[in-house]
């Protein structure tokens, strides 16, 4: 299986401010993948450096085997931010026309869409199953919808890799649920590799294949006695004790 995601001992610091260490991991073609850690932990942080929005203070990434200082294939990169649209409730756009702006390259400048870019994007809806609602207002739909459209317009690209910024926030416990088994099956029955940042542990626990704990400066990978563990004492982090014992010394950046 193909990797898809390198990180080899990445460090970053905010001016004088480390955030984490010699963090490394890898994410494997079809991988679901949770991402979680405490509130300043650098959950978001990461996600910005698999971006490129921000570069390590050392270390490497490879996105789909390129080096990510000059990767240059970024439309299969798929992002969903948090709260994405909650400053824009009122924004002018039907669900239809956020998803077939993300077309911006294909259909160009002042250029209108041909038939091809319509069924890319009416096809984008199905999948999330919005379709429904292509021509409501964005505002005028609930957060989990809104999050649906999220992913249509990222999914409107044909990405490879999804990555997603605490995409449950601000969305009740049913939408929250829908959300997970929606990306379950676009994981599975289309190959899609997801990251996902979250706090959400228990929830995200059932759905992803693979979870990720930073903390304290360092990332591990959590197995389900861990997870467990977690949700049982939610005030006493389980990893403490194997991240001493990592700051300590021991390799804390192998493939995962």
């Amino acid at each position: 299986m193909s990797k898809v995601i390198e990180v080899n001992n990445v460090s970053f610091s905010y001016g004088s401010e480390p955030i984490f260490s010699k963090v490394g991991f890898s994410v494997y073609k079809g991988d679901f993948v949770a991402i979680i850690g405490a509130n300043g932990a650098g959950k978001s942080t990461l996600l910005k450096l698999l971006l490129g929005e921000l570069a390590p203070t050392s270390g490497s990434i490879h996105l789909l085997n390129q080096d990510i200082h000059h990767f240059k294939d970024w439309p299969k990169i798929g992002y969903v931010p948090q709260n994405g649209f909650s400053a824009n409730v009122n924004f002018p756009a039907t669900a239809e026309e956020i998803v077939k702006a993300n077309l911006f390259s294909q259909i160009g400048f002042l250029r209108f869409p041909k038939k091809e870019h319509m069924e890319k994007t009416k096809h984008s809806l199905e999948l999330v199953d919005m379709a429904a609602y292509s021509n409501r207002l964005i505002g005028n739909l609930s957060g989990g919808q809104q999050q649906r459209v999220l992913l249509a317009r990222v999914l409107v690209n044909d990405p490879e890799v999804m990555l997603l910024d605490e995409p449950t926030t601000g969305i009740d416990a049913a939408a929250v649920q829908s959300l997970y088994q929606l990306l379950t099956r676009l994981n599975r029955e289309t190959g899609l590799t997801i990251v996902m940042v979250t706090h959400d542990i228990g929830r995200a626990s059932s759905y992803v294949s693979k979870t990720l704990c930073l903390e304290e400066g360092s990332l591990v990978k959590l197995d389900r006695d861990q997870i467990n563990d977690e949700l049982s004492h939610k005030h006493k982090h389980p990893m403490k004790n194997r991240l001493q014992q990592i700051q300590g010394g021991e390799d804390n950046h192998g493939d995962f």
